[in-house]
């Protein structure tokens, strides 16, 4: 044997070792392999804040309540998905926040909490959906939160301040990215932009539909650029638009994800579309138990509708996950915990609503009639005196999206003591979360990965 060879082709070896598996993918030599399937199209779908307690009650809750496994644990149960464990971790913490997470899918890189794409030493990465857009494709994003919010933001701008979303719904239109569905009006309408711009007339003149309700995502025009903007700030909890006639006309996040595909799906280059659960996090910062399982079963109807196309069209990457966990709700043992979690079954509204109801002229009987009207809880006397201590600012209660400072962790405590669900915190968690791939691309998903190593799964998976 020629040594001289031999040890080049152990070096070589050797420094092929060290590269991760997708930059290994990425050699000529695995380009190669036509076992591959290319993805045309890929779905990304992030339940925000979704802790393993949560996808694990919300089907809990689906098979006990409603009859059926949820989608996302039938996909388990079925093997149609390869299945990972993800480290979610930013550049300045164990625990992330949204804008770094989504930066690790968006940007592929690290950075530090509250900003977009922007690395430690100042330097932008170019987001992921401007890639796909130079190559070509469609791109688009939905979420149950301001379309300027930081998830979908991640996918698509370059911004040292996550809150900048007057400045978001502006790059939006200058990357004239295809399809904007969520809430957020505030950031479009001159009547509320502190510098009056209309960003609606913006759009328009660059040939966007405007959608303001779910009876214009009804009768929308195919195929063209499409902004729909459904509330101001977020769009309402899933649990409260069954309830409340007021939210009739909202969409739900499955039918504008639905609405977003049905855009897109006709490219001949393809698509990319992001779909975000995002108030299962904001209900899990909030520790609302019915405001959380419903989000999160409506995320999971979302995900039926991208599943369902993606089995059809044969050509879509789907990508089902979270970017962090929140709170870590989870049932708690006991001998009426079985009974005590169905209960919540009988809850009609969020406790944001019922909270936001009571005032400080309410008498301790008017807050036990109202309790057990909205969740069938019957209060102690002391525990409607604690509550209304609160409305007599004798207490207050901080938190993320408590604006208005209600007894949301009081509140919670009590109901624990009839549904059986408890919480660590009011805030995220450095957990390690579930991610599912459905589709071509799939089979490059590893069983453990970090944040970032989505983003270049999905740069794989389209072989762009």
């Amino acid at each position: 044997m020629d040594r001289r060879k031999f040890l080049k082709g152990s070096a070589l070896l050797s420094g092929a070792l060290t590269l991760s598996p997708f930059e290994l993918f990425r050699s000529k030599n695995i380009l190669a392999n036509k076992t591959l399937r290319r993805a045309k199209n890929i779905i990304f779908m992030v339940s925000d804040g979704m802790s393993l307690g949560t996808l694990s009650m919300a089907n809990l809750y689906s098979k006990n309540i409603l009859g059926r496994e949820t989608n996302w644990i039938s996909l388990y149960n079925e093997k149609k998905v390869s299945r990972a464990l993800m480290d979610t971790a930013s550049a300045s913490s164990v625990v992330t926040d949204s804008a770094a997470a989504s930066s690790a899918f968006g940007g592929g890189i690290r950075v530090k909490n509250g900003v977009l794409n922007i690395g430690v030493n100042g330097e932008k990465h170019v987001p992921i959906w401007q890639k796909f857009k130079k190559a070509g494709k469609k791109t688009g994003c939905v979420t149950t939160v301001t379309i300027t919010h930081a998830t979908p933001a991640g996918f698509c701008v370059n911004s040292a301040q996550r809150n900048a979303e007057p400045q978001i719904a502006e790059m939006y239109a200058d990357l004239e990215i295809d399809v904007l569905m969520g809430g957020g009006d505030e950031f479009f309408n001159p009547g509320k932009r502190e510098d009056k711009k209309d960003l609606y007339a913006v759009y328009r003149n660059k040939s966007y539909q405007i959608l303001k309700d779910r009876n214009d995502l009804k009768n929308i025009k195919q195929g063209g650029k499409t902004l729909g903007i459904f509330s101001t700030g977020a769009l309402p909890y899933s649990i409260d638009r069954t309830h409340l006639t007021e939210f009739k006309n909202t969409p739900t996040l499955a039918e504008m994800a639905k609405s977003a595909i049905d855009q897109m799906k006709d490219h001949p280059n393809g698509f990319v579309l992001q779909i975000e659960g995002g108030k299962v996090d904001w209900s899990a910062h909030a520790n609302d138990v019915a405001a959380l399982i419903h989000d999160q079963i409506a995320f999971d109807e979302a995900v039926k509708a991208a599943v369902d196309f993606a089995e059809k069209d044969g050509n879509t990457l789907v990508i089902i996950t979270t970017d962090h966990g929140n709170a870590n709700p989870g049932t708690i043992y006991g001998s009426n915990a079985t009974k005590n979690f169905n209960s919540i079954s009988d809850y009609k509204y969020t406790n944001e609503y019922i909270l936001n109801k009571i005032h400080k002229d309410y008498s301790p009987k008017d807050i036990k009639d109202w309790i057990y009207e909205g969740n069938q809880i019957v209060l102690t006397d002391d525990e409607a005196r604690q509550l209304l201590g609160f409305y007599n600012g004798l207490e207050k209660e901080e938190g993320l999206y408590n604006y208005k400072k209600l007894p949301f962790k009081l509140y919670s405590e009590i109901q624990k003591k009839h549904n059986s669900v408890g919480w660590i915190s009011m805030d995220h968690s450095g957990d390690y979360v579930e991610v599912a791939a459905f589709g071509p691309g799939s089979e490059l998903l590893q069983p453990f990965i970090k944040n970032t190593d989505l983003h270049n799964l999905m740069l794989n998976a389209s072989q762009i």
